[in-house]
């Protein structure tokens, strides 16, 4: 069976969004190039950055339209990594709510791709 080890994002500047995620992330990319940029995280997942006037077939979706999707342990860690992003400039398009999964708020990188940090709900006892 096949698993999927690699998101792509389709990008206007690869090293400007190497450095946006290598400073969200506090990591280096593995692979940096005008064209595409690679970070692999401890997970073993992969994000790359691809510039979009490469892409071949051409993209055609655009951004904004996915999500990345950051788990952290609790609701007061999502409200301190909102306050963090808001203090370092990060655009954010939906501040800390409580929605039916949980406690999140939502971010957005250079090229309007969505970085989403929640906490998932307890379970109903």
């Amino acid at each position: 069976m096949l698993h999927p080890n690699l998101v792509i994002l389709y990008v206007s500047s690869p090293p400007e969004s190497a450095a946006f995620y290598a400073e969200l992330f506090d990591l280096e990319p593995v692979e940096a190039s005008p064209g595409f940029a690679m970070f692999v995280f401890p997970s073993g997942l992969k994000l790359g950055l691809w510039a979009r006037y490469g892409v071949a077939p051409t993209a055609i979706a655009p951004p904004g339209g996915s999500e990345i999707v950051l788990p952290v342990a609790s609701n007061a860690h999502v409200d301190a990594t909102w306050e963090d992003w808001s203090a370092r400039g990060i655009t954010i398009l939906q501040a800390p709510t409580t929605m039916d999964f949980g406690r999140t708020f939502v971010a957005s990188d250079p090229d309007g791709h969505r970085v989403r940090v929640y906490k998932l709900a307890d379970a109903p006892r």
